[in-house]
Order: C-alpha cells, then sequence, then structure tokens
C-alpha cells in the first residue's frame, strides 16, 4: 500500500473526500482478490472505482494476462494510476462513472471499492432511474451511491463469475437495503457477508461500518454464510473464521439482518410487544435551514421579532444535559443566548417579520431542497410537542428525556408520542422509567443502525418497530414501587447527586416479571 499512502501524503484532504477516496486495505484487498480468482478462469476483470488499483495490482502478481477495465472520475488519481501501470497493455482506463457506462459488458471478475457519497451529493434520480429501467427495482431515493455500484455489477457478471466488494455495512439493516438484499438472493450470486465489528476501524480517514460481499453467479443458491469478524487479524485465518449457514429461502431481506450475524438480545424476554403499540416515533421539526429559522435572545433583539412569532425550541442535543428537562432548563438556556426559538411566521405578520423573510428570500432559503416544497416556504412542520425525546445519534445507548418542559424539538431529537385508547394507555412516567433502564437498551439494540467510530443511529421506524417488555401486564402494586424508585431517581438528578442504584433496581424488577431465566 505504499502507493496510497504516498498519494495521500501529497494529496489534500479535500480533493480525497470530494472523490469519496479511502483506500482499502491490503489484507482486505488479498481476501477479495483470492475470492475473484478462486472461480472460473478469468479472461476479463471490472474494476469500477479504480483509484490507484490495488486489486489489479495483487492479481497481476498471481496471473500473468488479464484483460482489466477500469473506471474512474479523478483525472488526478487516474493519470497517477495509467503511469504505474503503464507497461501493462492489457488495462483500459475510462475517465467516466461507471453507473452511466456501458451496461452490456459482462465480466468474468469483478473486484471494488465503491465510493460512498450521501444520497444527496450525487445525481441520484439519474441513478435510480437507471437501476429501475435495467433491473426492474424501485429504489428508495435515501439509496447510498456504494449499493448502486453493487446491483450494476451484480448486473455485469458472467455466469459463474466471481465479484467481491467492501461496502458499509448498513443497507443490511437500513430501510433501503431490504431491496439490495433481495435483489442479491433473487439473483443467485450472494455467497458470503463479512461483517466487522464497529471497533474495528478499517480505514483512517473516514468513520463507517464495513463488510466485506461475495458473489457468485449460479443458476441456483441454496445456501448462504454469515460471518462477523471482531479483529482484522482473523482476516488472515479466513478460511478458518466462524461462519453461520443459511439456507437461501430462510432468509429474509425485509428485516434487518443483525441477528443472523449475532444472537438476538430480545430472545432472552418474554411478552414483548412492538414499540409502535402503546407510542409513535416521530422525527422532530425539519426546518431546512436551522441557521435561518433558529433564534437566541441576541438574534430575537436584532431583528425585532415579536415572542408571538417565536416558538420554544431545543436545537442542539448537548443543550439537554439531564433526562430530565423542565421550564428551569429553558429559562437557563435562553438566558445563556442559546438557540432555543424557532421563527413562527404565522398569522398577521408583522413589519419585523415580513422584513426578515423577504432577508430570507435574498439569501435563497425559499429556494432550499425543504423550504422549496412548502408553501408558504417559511411555514413549520405540524409537530406537537412530545412528553419524550429520543436522541437520533449515540454512542453510549440511546438518550432519552422526559420533556416536562412541553416544547417542540428539531431533528436532533425524535419525538415520541404515547397512544391513549380503550385497549391501550400507559402512564408515561412508567415508559419513561423503562425506557432508562439496561433491559429497555438491550432489546432497543437490535434496530440499531451502526456507523463507523461506534455511532449508532435510531430512525423513527427503527424504533417503532422494535420490541418491547409489554408494560400492561404489571401489577398495580408493582407499578407503584417502580414509579415510587422512577421519581427518588428524578428527585437525586435534581439535587445534582444521581444515583444510578434506584434504577438499576427497577431494572431488577423488570427482569424478575420478563426475562427466561427467572421462569
Amino acid at each position: 500500500m505504499v502507493l496510497e499512502e504516498e498519494y495521500k501524503t501529497y494529496t489534500a484532504k479535500k480533493h480525497r473526500k470530494k472523490y469519496a477516496q479511502y483506500f482499502t486495505p491490503e489484507p482486505i484487498a488479498k481476501l477479495m482478490v483470492d475470492w475473484v480468482l478462486g472461480g472460473a478462469h478469468i479472461d476479463t476483470l471490472l474494476e469500477p472505482a479504480f483509484g490507484l488499483g490495488v486489486f489489479s495490482r495483487i492479481i497481476l502478481q498471481k496471473i500473468e494476462k488479464v484483460n482489466i477495465t477500469a473506471f474512474d472520475i479523478d483525472p488526478v488519481i487516474l493519470s497517477i494510476a495509467k503511469e504505474n501501470f503503464a507497461t501493462n497493455e492489457n488495462i483500459i482506463f475510462f475517465l467516466e462513472d461507471y453507473l452511466f457506462s456501458n451496461w452490456d459488458n459482462k465480466y468474468d471478475a469483478i473486484v471494488c471499492n465503491p465510493p460512498y457519497f450521501k444520497f444527496h451529493d450525487y445525481r441520484n434520480i439519474e441513478s435510480l432511474e437507471e437501476i429501475k429501467k435495467r433491473l426492474n427495482i424501485t429504489l428508495s431515493g435515501f439509496t447510498n451511491i456504494y449499493t448502486l455500484f453493487l446491483l450494476k455489477a451484480i448486473y455485469q457478471l458472467k455466469h459463474n463469475g466471481r465479484a467481491a466488494f467492501i461496502i458499509p455495512s448498513e443497507f443490511l439493516n437500513s430501510d433501503y437495503g431490504k431491496y439490495i438484499k433481495s435483489y442479491l438472493i433473487k439473483s443467485n450470486t450472494l455467497n458470503h457477508i463479512i461483517t466487522f465489528d464497529i471497533n474495528v476501524k478499517l480505514f483512517d480517514d473516514a468513520q463507517t461500518t464495513s463488510s466485506i460481499v461475495l458473489l457468485e453467479k449460479k443458476e441456483v443458491t441454496t445456501n448462504v454464510y454469515l460471518s462477523n469478524i471482531s479483529s482484522l487479524s482473523q482476516i488472515q485465518n479466513f478460511p478458518n473464521i466462524q461462519k453461520n449457514k443459511f439456507a437461501t429461502i430462510d432468509l429474509d431481506p425485509s428485516i434487518k439482518w443483525r441477528g443472523y450475524f449475532k444472537k438476538k438480545q430480545d430472545n432472552k424476554f418474554t411478552n414483548l410487544i412492538k414499540f409502535n403499540t402503546i407510542a409513535k416515533v416521530v422525527r422532530g421539526i425539519a426546518t431546512g435551514s436551522n441557521e435561518f429559522f433558529c433564534f437566541n435572545r441576541e438574534k430575537v433583539e436584532k431583528y425585532g421579532i415579536g415572542k408571538q412569532y417565536l416558538l420554544p425550541c431545543i436545537a442542539k442535543s448537548k443543550d439537554v444535559k439531564t433526562p430530565f428537562f423542565t421550564k428551569n432548563n429553558f429559562d437557563i438556556l435562553e438566558r445563556n443566548n442559546a438557540p432555543v426559538f424557532l421563527l413562527n411566521a404565522k398569522n398577521n405578520l408583522d413589519e419585523n417579520v415580513v422584513k426578515y423573510l423577504k432577508y430570507g428570500e435574498e439569501l435563497g432559503i425559499h429556494k432550499k431542497y425543504l423550504t422549496s416544497k412548502r408553501n408558504p416556504w417559511y411555514s413549520l412542520e405540524n409537530r406537537p410537542p412530545s412528553p419524550i425525546w429520543v436522541g437520533v445519534f449515540n454512542r453510549k445507548g440511546l438518550k432519552f428525556v422526559r420533556n416536562e418542559a412541553m416544547i417542540s424539538n428539531l431533528t436532533t431529537f425524535h419525538c415520541i408520542y404515547l397512544k391513549h385508547d380503550i385497549f391501550t394507555s400507559i402512564d408515561v412516567d412508567l415508559l419513561f422509567a423503562y425506557l432508562l433502564t439496561d433491559v429497555a437498551g438491550q432489546i432497543f439494540n437490535e434496530n440499531k443502525r451502526e456507523y463507523g467510530d461506534g455511532l449508532n443511529k435510531f430512525e423513527p421506524n427503527d424504533l417503532n418497530n422494535s420490541y418491547m417488555l409489554d408494560l400492561s401486564l404489571i401489577d398495580k402494586n408493582t407499578e407503584s414501587m417502580i414509579l415510587s424508585l422512577f421519581y427518588k431517581y428524578r428527585d437525586s438528578i435534581f439535587a445534582n447527586e444521581e444515583d444510578r442504584t434506584l434504577l438499576d433496581r427497577v431494572n431488577k424488577m423488570f427482569l424478575y416479571y420478563f426475562s427466561c431465566e427467572f421462569k
């Protein structure tokens, strides 16, 4: 990997980030190459995201002649690669986007570390239309580009051909990923997926999860292997790593596949229900431009915006320090000039508000993605305050907050609204006491989305579709004891003497009621 390390020393990080250039570690590259070379005879090889050609360099050390097709969109890195492969006449370089190149060519082998862009950073609509046309798959607009590379490569793989991809593993547990997993199964190509624990960092300059997808195009694929690796050293002993074998027909693409790789925590408990049975989780208010719509006290005075046009709101997770957020907490933030108001421009706008909105139009705020879809562009989403918030991202476990101040929140938190009808009526404090326990965290973790560097994320439906203990089965006496401990814990928070042993006792009570180990 000397070539890649040299390239990083004299190429600006901004340039590498622009083209999503994160180089494959050599042990991983060798594993992937060994896989594709272990299939049928190879005459043609495709590298859809060539970079500096680490895969081709390794392959050419193992076989004398192979016709290589190389794509990349960065003229700088491709010119260096051409110089490095100048003596090899069997490589054809294309300075163009692989996704929009010829679909009709077929290859014996394909190996790739595709670019990792968010959906809004590339020609998203055109790419999805091309996939729909060729593969008859309608993908979500939130689909990341690396999965599009994977799908096209499968289409271009010859019968008995092999492919190897290193990609983020988030598609295994995301909503849009169900279409990818379904195609992997239906195309009879999926052989083995290897995921890496989140503490295994393969790319020094990228925070992302990682997985290796090994493919082989067959008439029928009956079995699939799924493995999880906890250290990079295990790669060197790849043939002997533990493999979970599944019949293809037993794999459900519509669910998160985390449970196939690891034992599910929720199997430890009885009487589980879906979280959306008793509550609904929706994202917080999305403004389209927080800088424009958020106000602190100083900004309010500067533009002369009246209180009747301001909605009390939490904009940043860091402004909420404890599991309980009160009116007093809000007042302290306001006095400290934190951005705790949203412009709520409706009903008989006064001169100052009109003037500020015109200023926004001069800045082009009305033409941004979200604002351009609203009428009027400055209107806020109808999102009433919720009694419980839950943090979107976390590293140490889900962050739940009891919104005692009953104010609104931006997308830094999701909103949790309880359902109340003749069938469902759970006390909000009982639910919140449960949400603070380790039991709840263990069960929720089955639906998290893992990112690099230990970062986890929950979308609203990840929580809605998660399981939880059926709190309605708890008798009134036990409920009273749980709430008594919970209120004592609350008091300890406000006394700045947090007593976690009170939550531990609550946790043990839930374990006694619902853990299989106590049955």
